[in-house]
């Protein structure tokens, strides 16, 4: 630990949604060890709204690698510390104009790693779950954790919002409400389960609750794909893909009596709002490295070849329906069937 405590804190991070999301247990652990310094989180301008309203983070703001070289130098804004998440030299820079001690994973660069406070030497690449990754970077500092669950707030707003549009959308009593998550992001499409495979497992799932009903969310990239899921499951479906922002799908989700999807960003919310989910996990990206720490009831579904030597090219087409059917119809029985008690 440092000898006096900051009275401001500053954390860069800028990444997807689901590493940001994976960054706010350390987030937290941060604040944690200095509850009365200020701390402030710069995040990808499309991320940052993932950040908002965290009860830790005193400011939440943007910064892009492109936009950083013009930043923090005739600002009065300083830091006694900073921390920067990735290698993005330009990112390293500001933080080492607004902040006198930077800590920062080795960045391959001798003569930038002499000007950090610390430098971290990174972890082994897939030897660690992403949580405990960035928690690592804390390490020099002796900053313990404070948990290692994902955050997300949902405010009352949003909750209403959600409630409101729910109502006005489906009639008569629609339970269980289901949410899927049929796609990851392009260069990660080796995540993507067969659609046909969601088709199937929602028959079954209609065959044993014959009112649920389920809301296909997704981006606009996705949207062919999950328009295709819509039609074939018309009269029980309703779909959201490409219509909604970031956090009116984050307060539909949190509206969902179960959430079932692939590895990607909406996923990692999930995981962060502590519902009822079923995850399916890559053998490159296993569940041991991604799925969400301390969670209550996170039911993950791992590809048979998970471990070391998957590679990204093995189909996801080897996790079963029947294998995924098994962990929805634990989930619904445990939470759902709960809850209708």
């Amino acid at each position: 630990m440092i000898d006096q405590a900051p009275q401001a804190v500053l954390a860069i991070v800028v990444s997807r949604i689901g590493d940001t999301l994976l960054a706010t247990p350390a987030l937290r652990a941060i604040a944690g060890a200095w509850p009365d310094a200020k701390l402030t989180c710069l995040a990808h301008p499309k991320r940052a709204e993932v950040l908002r309203n965290l009860p830790f983070l005193h400011r939440v703001g943007v910064i892009t690698k492109t936009r950083a070289p013009l930043l923090g130098r005739i600002s009065r804004q300083r830091f006694g510390l900073a921390f920067v998440y990735g290698h993005d030299r330009p990112l390293v820079e500001y933080a080492l104009r607004v902040a006198p001690r930077v800590i920062a994973f080795d960045q391959g660069d001798e003569s930038v790693n002499r000007r950090l406070y610390r430098s971290v030497t990174l972890p082994p690449h897939q030897q660690m779950h992403a949580v405990r990754y960035r928690l690592a970077l804390l390490g020099p500092l002796g900053i313990a954790p404070q948990g290692f669950a994902l955050s997300y707030r949902v405010t009352d707003p949003e909750n209403r919002w959600a409630r409101h549009r729910l109502r006005a959308q489906l009639a008569g009593e629609c339970r269980p409400l289901i949410g899927l998550q049929i796609a990851s992001f392009p260069t990660k499409a080796y995540r993507d389960w067969p659609i046909g495979n969601f088709v199937d497992l929602c028959r079954r799932i209609r065959s044993h609750y014959a009112g649920a009903h389920f809301l296909i969310f997704g981006g606009k990239l996705e949207r062919e794909r999950t328009k295709l899921l819509y039609e074939t499951l018309r009269g029980c479906a309703t779909h959201y893909a490409g219509r909604l922002s970031l956090r009116q799908t984050a307060a539909l989700m949190n509206q969902l009596d179960l959430y079932i999807g692939v590895d990607t960003g909406p996923t990692h919310i999930m995981g962060a709002l502590h519902r009822p989910m079923v995850a399916l996990y890559h053998g490159y990206s296993p569940s041991r490295l991604l799925a969400p720490l301390e969670h209550p009831s996170l039911y993950a579904v791992d590809h048979p070849q998970a471990g070391p030597h998957c590679s990204p090219d093995a189909s996801m087409a080897a996790i079963s329906v029947d294998q995924v059917w098994l962990r929805v119809a634990e989930a619904l029985k445990r939470h759902f069937a709960a809850v209708k008690r």
